[in-house]
């Protein structure tokens, strides 16, 4: 369901002329000021969605008109929360003036207090990228947060209620929608599928298909939609009952709130204090590695260009050094040998008496040519060698690097997925690797060369004017410590120009991610203005190297001229007392020219390759992450292929942990399930749900007992084998970009009748039938062309089309209208009747029908027993959660 209510804004019709329109088709709705709203619709291509867009000027509309008397900003909380990667604070009060009271208020509102408390730093504790830090209730509720902070006559709200249990839902609701904002006099625009909320709202909207079947007061759909309304108010009351569930259930509930989020909540064994020292132990060896990366200062990374070099292999790094000592050397010999021509045509020539035949002269002038071209030809052949090995060690050395890293991160645990930035993953397999790839082996090949250019050089110079070696040393401590003194501000500022480019890339992303929120709030020249801040701040420390870059070529070229002098004072001084050879005279002063150019760009590969070595050193330091065992103690020939056939699990005195440092989330759990039954498991946040869905798929640390199925103790079954044979639907459906078929039978095992089929039972296949391509239709990145309800029915076909005896729901209804949750119910109790089922349940009474119910408290199984039985029970627990229903 979905609302509109908005103040001054109008939808005017426009006929479409016959046109089979999309999105929202042929509508004609007005508001008037303080006018919550709200409107229900089916599952399928969210039309409230392109409503609310559409309102917000995000979409454009071609069959109507659209818009405003008087055009302002529009406070909006999306579906799917976007947050700025600043403090909880920032995030609320989104860079309008802090008013310490409304801020309260809306902190109340919004039941953030208790969430709030148990962050390191309080409301000024960073939430990370995207919120990574929060549970995606959190999330939720600081989007709407900060709707409500805002100084704006019209709010959007679509779906606040998704993430939320009922009892918050219905917290929000009284104190955030119906007391904060009415007091402030705004219109609220409420996109739902919490029926029960409907008789707050002023205006209903009725929508099915993209077209707005009816519009009215709730007595108006009373009095002309009866059947519609007897149906809404059969989901009113069930909602209701639920609320009551969850209030009896807060009652007799000991732990704290339930705003944990959901990584933190699964830990609720431990202590807070305990929790607040971690979270400051992980910070601080946080700042030390941050510290570490960018105060390595004063030695060149030998280790980490050992590793790189290593990489390439014995005879390959053999090869290269090789090549290289002989092109260099080939390249002073037919500098050498052309000095030596030089002289002899000027000492071995007729005219000068010094040859008695011509022939003889020619002879010998013949003799050079050929060595001369042999030279050349070999410095030609060598300079194609050497090109070719650094090439093939760069590709070798990436190749390998790459490979491990990748093999590294896909064998991690879940943990290392939990305390690791995914912007630190992906900047390993992006930068670092095009690092590896493109830069170190060109900055390797030139730094090579430089040097021994320069090597060469001075050896020459040396061997012309042997003088010139007393006043090498003075020049060669003088740019040694230059040298020194501009690798470390090189390196220095190169990470400057790395970090104030990170901002800038962070907020451009930040950006394109909420563009529909900057565009309500009418906030698109504040990002502008702070995206060209960040761009300045990126172009300083660009300017500052590039000076760097200046102030050592102008102290090379000081050198470089001092060089000069000395080798042509000794040159002219040694010729007056002993015979020196022009040709080698003029040799000596042609590569003294030379000397500033080589040691110029020698210190600058060298500074560049002792950043870009930086990318070893990091990537180096994420393969030493532990990485799951994924070999088992069984030998593939004695698992059967068909295992498990039969879904019976044994749990036997089962107690699992995230971490050997961390307190138990689930303790000494026995069970019994045999093959075929529906199990449900229901509890608090952070009783330790999620963690025994985790534990099928050894997913966390099972240091105690064991989980039987079929026979076979999971812990000695490979870990491919074990999760290829079980399935499961987590709260937030997960699609991959690409094909229907792919995201279906992404293993192609299947035929196209069976993925019909699956996509029949979850009831979708006139919806993918209607696409373009068929199963070969494409899926955007995250499933974003789908609705919620049908990214979750795709997995539910998905999970049919593997087969598995096992299916595990994991939450799977808790974002989803309840016309989806029914069709979800129904495949599950029919299409999946022979296999076993574990549902985690989010409310419930979804799991009233199943054979079983579990209820966890504190990780440990508080009830057990079929729900017939629990709810005869006066004392039970869950018969307090469904007394209601009674």
């Amino acid at each position: 369901m979905g609302g509109v209510g908005m103040a001054g804004w109008l939808l005017s019709k426009d006929p479409c002329d016959g046109e089979k329109c999309s999105g929202v088709r042929s509508n004609c709705v007005g508001f008037s000021h303080l006018c919550p709203s709200s409107l229900p619709d089916e599952t399928g291509e969210d039309p409230r969605y392109s409503l609310g867009t559409g309102l917000e000027g995000e979409c454009l509309p071609y069959s109507h008109l659209l818009y405003s008397r008087k055009r302002g900003p529009v406070a909006y909380a999306s579906q799917k929360p976007w947050l700025l990667n600043a403090t909880v604070e920032e995030n609320i009060t989104f860079e309008s003036p802090f008013n310490k009271q409304r801020y309260k208020m809306v902190i109340e509102a919004c039941s953030l207090q208790p969430d709030i408390d148990i962050l390191p730093h309080g409301d000024q504790t960073q939430i990370g990228e995207r919120g990574i830090n929060l549970s995606g209730g959190q999330r939720q509720r600081i989007s709407v947060a900060r709707a409500l902070y805002q100084h704006t006559n019209v709010v959007f709200l679509d779906d606040p209620f998704s993430a939320l249990d009922v009892h918050l839902s219905d917290h929000l609701m009284q104190a955030g929608i119906l007391e904060l904002l009415q007091d402030d006099k705004r219109t609220v625009v409420l996109v739902t599928h919490k029926l029960q909320y409907l008789p707050h709202a002023d205006w209903i909207i009725a929508m099915k298909d993209g077209t707005i079947q009816r519009e009215g007061t709730l007595k108006d759909f009373q009095r002309s939609e009866c059947q519609l309304f007897e149906h809404w108010k059969t989901l009113m009351n069930r909602q209701d009952q639920e609320l009551e569930k969850e209030t009896v259930m807060e009652r007799k509930a000991t732990e704290p709130s339930q705003g944990l989020p959901r990584a933190m909540s699964s830990r609720d064994g431990l202590l807070q204090d305990e929790e607040e020292e971690e979270e400051e132990a992980a910070e601080s060896e946080e700042e030390d590695n941050l510290s570490s990366v960018l105060h390595q200062r004063a030695e060149i990374p030998w280790r980490a260009c050992a590793k790189y070099l290593s990489s390439a292999g014995i005879l390959l790094l053999s090869l290269l050094v090789f090549s290289q000592l002989l092109k260099h050397m080939v390249l002073v010999a037919i500098d050498y040998w052309l000095a030596k021509w030089t002289d002899s045509a000027l000492t071995l020539s007729p005219a000068a008496g010094n040859c008695s035949l011509s022939q003889e002269c020619t002879l010998d002038q013949t003799v050079y040519a050929m060595v001369f071209t042999v030279l050349c030809s070999l410095g030609i052949v060598l300079c194609l060698v050497t090109s070719v090995t650094v090439e093939w060690t760069g590709l070798k050395v990436a190749k390998r690097l790459h490979r491990s890293l990748l093999n590294r991160i896909i064998l991690a645990p879940m943990r290392f997925f939990e305390t690791t930035p995914l912007g630190s993953i992906l900047n390993r397999f992006s930068a670092d690797c095009n690092t590896i790839d493109q830069h170190i082996p060109s900055t390797l090949e030139c730094l090579s060369r430089s040097t021994l250019l320069c090597v060469s050089a001075l050896a020459v110079i040396s061997y012309v004017t042997p003088v010139f070696l007393v006043a090498l040393l003075p020049l060669a401590v003088v740019c040694y410590f230059i040298q020194k003194y501009f690798r470390v501000a090189s390196r220095d500022l190169q990470q400057l120009d790395d970090t104030t480019q990170l901002p800038l890339l962070s907020h451009f992303a930040e950006t394109v991610e909420g563009l529909t929120t900057i565009r309500a709030f009418r906030y698109e020249a504040r990002f502008q203005q702070k995206l060209l801040e960040y761009t300045d701040s990126n172009n300083i420390a660009s300017l500052f190297l590039t000076a760097a870059n200046r102030w050592l070529e102008v102290r090379m070229e000081y050198i470089g001229a001092c060089v000069v002098l000395i080798a042509a004072v000794t040159s002219i001084s040694n010729s007056l007392h002993r015979e020196l050879s022009a040709g080698l005279v003029g040799l000596g002063l042609t590569y003294a020219l030379m000397v500033s150019n080589y040691l110029n760009w020698m210190v600058r590969n060298l500074a560049d390759m002792e950043i870009q070595l930086g990318a070893v050193k990091r990537i180096h330091g994420l393969l030493k992450t532990e990485a799951e065992s994924y070999e088992g103690l069984l030998a593939p020939s004695l698992i059967p292929k068909n295992w498990p056939d039969q879904g019976k699990i044994q749990i036997q005195n089962l107690s699992v942990r995230y971490d050997s440092s961390l307190k138990p989330v689930l303790k000494h759990v026995n069970a019994l399930i045999s093959p075929g039954q529906k199990i449900g498991i229901c509890g608090r946040t952070g009783s330790g749900k999620s963690s025994f869905s985790l534990a099928f798929f050894r997913m966390v640390d099972m240091f105690e007992g064991r989980i039987i199925i079929d026979g076979i103790d999971i812990a000695k079954l490979p870990l491919h084998t074990l999760r290829s044979r079980l399935s499961i639907i987590l709260q937030d459906p997960v699609l991959f970009s690409g094909t229907i078929r792919f995201n279906l039978d992404p293993e192609k095992k299947c035929s196209d009748s069976t993925l019909w089929e699956a996509l029949e039972i979850a009831q979708l296949k006139l919806v993918v039938k209607a696409l373009p391509g068929g199963l070969d239709a494409i899926i955007t990145e995250g499933g974003e062309n789908f609705s919620q309800g049908q990214r979750q029915l795709f997995c539910l076909a998905r999970a049919f089309v593997r087969k598995t005896s096992i299916f595990i729901m994991d939450e799977a209804t808790a974002s989803i209208d309840m016309a989806t949750e029914n069709i979800l119910q129904k495949v599950v109790m029919t299409a999946f009747a022979d296999r076993t089922v574990v549902t985690i349940a989010h409310r419930v009474h979804t799991i009233l029908s199943a054979d079983l119910v579990i209820v966890l408290k504190r990780g440990a199984i508080l009830e057990f027993d079929k729900p017939e039985k629990l709810l005869s029970r006066k004392d039970s627990v869950f018969a307090s959660f469904v007394r209601a229903d009674k």
